[in-house]
């Protein structure tokens, strides 16, 4: 069985591509270089999916969080069209395949839930509609949609923050951490949805082999934490104090009030469809999650 990613040359991409390797899947990643067992979103766009491919997989996306970036008109497109043009260019692929694959799973994310610090959300709770984000969301969502005339089996996972030595927020977070000087952000009592990477990776790999699997999930941990929790969860685990928080307005500085809120604003998620589909969490809880992340250094 074969699988496409797209976006697979990314930090959950390659936990993703090896997980599936183990399982027997060949994979090819669509990126914007070609290589083995890659091709390029010109290769997709003009011959359509690779022979006999059976699941398509839409997890492309320029990090919202990239500190060389200026939050500008410029930044905000190319997020929204890494995102959104990339997903619309495999749905249109799917749909043109003389044999479609069998399943269409595509990300998306938890910023669909409308900031709280009471209110808890799963994947039936509203949501979209509140700001930039959140209506990027919607439109991603919107662009992995396929006609109803396709008969191919689609899964949404909207991802919390993922957790993972070698990349996204642990790994920019080391360092501070390791040397004593890490702390909460901002008042630290807003929510952290987050999950492992090796759990966002499990998820995907579960909803591409269980057909049953279908619809929205939520891709969060079942302990829901806050961002106080994940500082003295991933101290400890370091075996290093906490205290040097880091003020909300040093985050709107470096990233821009609507960016910011990404960090200094959160959602309570709760995976309750995810649970339900049958997938078993190897990191269901913040402390396991942060020990890993720690200890991977040392690998």
């Amino acid at each position: 069985m074969s699988v496409l990613i797209g976006g697979g040359s990314g930090f959950i991409g390659r936990h993703l591509t090896r997980l599936l390797i183990e399982n027997g899947y060949k994979v090819t990643v669509v990126s914007r270089q070609t290589g083995p067992d890659k091709i390029t979103w010109n290769d997709l766009n003009r011959n359509g999916l690779p022979e006999g491919c059976t699941a398509v997989v839409s997890m492309a996306g320029e990090n919202i969080l990239n500190p060389k970036k200026r939050w500008t008109p410029e930044f905000k497109e190319e997020v929204y069209n890494s995102r959104v043009s990339s997903t619309k260019a495999l749905a249109s692929a799917i749909s043109a395949a003389s044999k479609a694959p069998e399943v269409f799973i595509s990300m998306s994310g938890v910023a669909y839930y409308p900031p709280s610090l009471t209110a808890e959300y799963t994947e039936d709770s509203p949501g979209g509609d509140y700001d930039f984000l959140s209506r990027l969301t919607t439109d991603w969502e919107a662009a992995a949609r396929l006609p109803d005339s396709i008969n191919v089996r689609q899964v949404t996972v909207r991802s919390g923050v993922v957790l993972g030595r070698d990349g996204g927020m642990v790994q920019q977070m080391f360092v501070p951490f390791f040397l004593g000087v890490g702390g909460r952000v901002g008042s630290g009592s807003q929510w952290l949805p987050w999950i492992h990477v090796a759990d966002i990776a499990g998820l995907f790999t579960h909803a591409i082999l269980n057909p049953d699997v279908k619809g929205i999930l939520n891709g969060v941990a079942p302990e829901a934490a806050t961002n106080s929790d994940f500082t003295k969860a991933f101290a400890s685990a370091m075996w290093r104090p906490a205290l040097f928080p880091v003020p909300g307005f040093v985050m709107n500085f470096v990233f821009g009030e609507e960016r910011g809120k990404v960090i200094l604003e959160g959602q309570k998620v709760l995976p309750k469809r995810t649970l339900e589909s049958g997938y078993e969490f190897v990191y269901p809880d913040l402390k396991s999650a942060c020990t890993n992340c720690a200890q991977l250094v040392h690998v």
